[in-house]
């Protein structure tokens, strides 16, 4: 269970980052109805390839920690 809870939590925190990022950056917009499809494209750009890099790099650290604690 504890697995699960800080699974969810890191994807939360990435999404958190990103979200921040995106407002700093002025891609605010993309959820309203008259969204641009600019922004929108932005959006899961920044979603996507942002988070699978956050998360690649979290993963790495994770397993070179484990492995060193044993």
């Amino acid at each position: 269970m504890k697995r699960i809870a800080l699974f969810l939590a890191t994807n939360l925190a990435i999404v958190l980052v990103l979200s921040v990022t995106m407002r700093l950056l002025g891609v605010e917009p993309y959820s309203t109805p008259t969204a641009s499809s600019q922004s929108l494209l932005i959006f899961a750009a920044v979603m996507g390839f942002g988070g699978s890099f956050i998360s690649l790099a979290i993963s790495k650290w994770s397993a070179k920690n484990r492995w060193a604690c044993r």
